[in-house]
């Protein structure tokens, strides 16, 4: 009797299916591919893969915040109103671009519920394939293998992922942070990498 509950929780877990359904495909973009983003209020982006890491076309100097966030992320929510004062105060030398690829809400939706009542009105992506694009594309390059807690930001300068503050592992060389971090961190680094 145990050995058919476990047979049909593996049934449950995993379903009965080819392998390749059982795992995702990767759509990490390849050096010199470029992935036009639309935000939620309707401007464009073009980001373009380069080797060892990513740049805005036409701003290439620009430092790039990922933030790849949730509208259901309570950090994320905290967080937005302090990230527009970021981009306003650094409008000129860093593009701040938000990513939701974890849920399927659609522009009306993340303005309604996320940008107006918490003042993100930094650039949000709208969801595309171009979202699950960028992430694959900055976990690979990071070489980050666990599963993306929210909110997870990298920053970027010159198509160079920067060495940023890691309050949890107290690492030197993170590329990422994790969870509710304070702006005034961000900042500190947004400082930093500005000067390089």
């Amino acid at each position: 009797m145990k050995y058919l509950i476990t047979i049909f929780c593996a049934f449950l877990m995993f379903g009965c299916t080819d392998k390749e359904d059982v795992i995702p495909k990767s759509s990490v973009l390849k050096i010199g591919e470029s992935v036009e983003l639309t935000s939620v209020q309707g401007a464009k982006i073009t980001i373009k893969r380069v080797e060892g890491g990513l740049v805005q076309e036409g701003k290439e100097d620009n430092v790039l915040i990922f933030d790849i966030f949730g509208t259901f992320c309570e950090p994320c929510k905290k967080e937005a109103p302090a990230l527009m004062n970021l981009q306003l105060k650094y409008i000129s030398n860093m593009t701040l671009i938000g990513l939701s690829y974890f849920e399927d809400v659609n522009e009306k939706y993340i303005i309604e519920n996320f940008a107006k009542p918490y003042n993100a009105h930094y650039f949000i992506a709208k969801n595309s394939p171009a979202n699950k694009a960028l992430a694959d594309t900055i976990t690979e390059d990071i070489k980050y293998k666990s599963l993306i807690s929210l909110p997870f930001k990298v920053v970027l300068k010159n198509g160079k992922y920067r060495n940023i503050t890691d309050i949890w592992e107290n690492k030197t060389d993170n590329k990422y942070y994790i969870g509710a971090i304070d702006t005034a961190v961000v900042e500190k680094d947004l400082e930093r990498i500005l000067k390089e």
